[in-house]
């Protein structure tokens, strides 16, 4: 897959827009460095990834109810999971690790691990179904999320790729 010569914000696009094909995740990123050193810009990417049983955030639900949705979950999320029915907690579980993916790949531009809460970030979805990261810290705004996300029927797993120039 080659890219030829672009700038950094076609390049930026590029990883966004092939990266959703998860098989091509670590291609890109990768490929992303070589192009970043290459033409010594300062770009800077980092990666999360997150895996968790189902079971235990359908517990947490379970045992502490709504006090555990608000503290974990925007309100946009929760009536989006709870909409799914018979499959509600596979969607909580998948924001869940999404959350957690993206806190690892963003701690490192954080002056303070606790700059930023659960409810800071809130992951929707596009018309195609593809998720996407909203932050509504400003902060932290300025940060590019490249997030998959995926669950079966017993855990739920995210990466996320985070780009910051």
């Amino acid at each position: 897959m080659a890219f030829g010569r672009r700038t950094k914000y076609e390049l930026l696009y590029k990883i966004k827009t092939y990266s959703y094909n998860r098989n091509h995740v670590c291609m890109i990123t990768v490929y992303a460095l070589n192009i970043a050193k290459r033409r010594k810009e300062k770009m800077r990417i980092t990666c999360g990834t997150d895996v968790i049983e189902i079971e235990r955030i359908k517990e947490s639900i379970e045992k502490s109810g709504e006090t555990f949705l608000k503290k974990i979950y925007t309100q946009t999320e929760i009536n989006y999971c709870q909409a799914k029915r018979k499959a509600m907690y596979q969607h909580f579980a998948a924001r869940f690790a999404a959350k957690e993916a993206i806190f690892k790949a963003i701690s490192c531009y954080l002056k303070e691990k606790f700059d930023i809460t659960w409810t800071d970030v809130e992951i929707i979805n596009e018309q195609d179904g593809k998720p996407k990261v909203h932050f509504l810290q400003k902060e932290i705004s300025n940060i590019n999320i490249d997030l998959s996300i995926s669950h079966c029927q017993n855990y739920a797993v995210a990466t996320a790729i985070a780009i910051k120039e």
